[in-house]
């Protein structure tokens, strides 16, 4: 039986990779700060040798905004050295390389890292979550206006069928940087805004924002999107058709 660890197995992700690899008849190792089974904490890696001992293959999900990646992908990296681990599944994010953005800019660097540490690898990038993008309008609606950023489109994708693609990968050998994985269509900011009001029966006025910077242009430039690899097909309504829905 083919043993895999998932970094990040309480995350809306991670928590999908491990099912479907379970699914697959994969020995599953879910590590979380909160695992009952492999509690780690990726910001100093105590324990993390036995949970990556004996694995095959390691899908790495565990991320935070909040800094610190980097460090993490470090020691998950020396552990899978030492325990000879032959596989480690990254996922990234379309735009990591041509964004100014802090959290961008660590997720390139554990890209490189994870290429330059002699491991078998696959790397994946993904365009935006259809969840972030709910995040994203759902804060904004608290406001007596929807501010979006004006110019700015998403392509987001469905976080089911990254963990579908993460999954075969995972079971499948090292592919280094593979295709990247975007959502089916590219929709302005305002446009998504108004499917998100309709979906939610609310009332707000869209209001377009203009932003300054070089991430904002880096975002109406459409550093983030990947138009050529449209490979989902899980549109933004129908993720909010799901999450919206009501019993009966």
């Amino acid at each position: 039986m083919t043993t895999i660890l998932v970094t990040g197995a309480t995350g809306t992700l991670g928590r999908q990779v491990a099912e479907r690899l379970r699914a697959e008849g994969a020995d599953v190792r879910g590590l979380s700060r909160r695992s009952p089974s492999y509690a780690v904490d990726l910001r100093d890696g105590k324990g993390l040798d036995a949970a990556v001992e004996g694995a095959d293959a390691i899908v790495h999900c565990a991320t935070t905004p909040r800094g610190g990646d980097d460090r993490a992908a470090g020691f998950l990296i020396n552990a899978a050295k030492r325990a000879g681990t032959p596989h480690l599944v990254y996922i990234s994010i379309v735009g990591v390389d041509r964004l100014p953005l802090g959290y961008y800019t660590v997720k390139h660097r554990v890209e490189r890292m994870i290429e330059d540490s002699g491991l078998g690898a696959t790397i994946l990038r993904t365009t935006q979550f259809h969840d972030l993008a709910l995040r994203i309008l759902s804060g904004a609606a608290r406001l007596p206006v929807l501010p979006v950023p004006a110019g700015v489109s998403l392509q987001p994708v469905d976080s089911g069928e990254v963990a579908a693609r993460l999954t075969a990968l995972a079971l499948g050998g090292p592919a280094g940087r593979v295709p990247d994985l975007g959502g089916p269509e590219v929709r302005t900011l305002t446009d998504l805004a108004g499917s998100y009001l309709r979906a939610t029966g609310r009332r707000r006025r869209v209001v377009p924002v203009r932003l300054a910077g070089r991430a904002y242009a880096g975002y109406r430039r459409g550093d983030h999107l990947a138009p050529e690899h449209a490979g989902g097909t899980v549109t933004f309504e129908e993720f909010l058709h799901r999450r919206h829905r009501r019993p009966g």
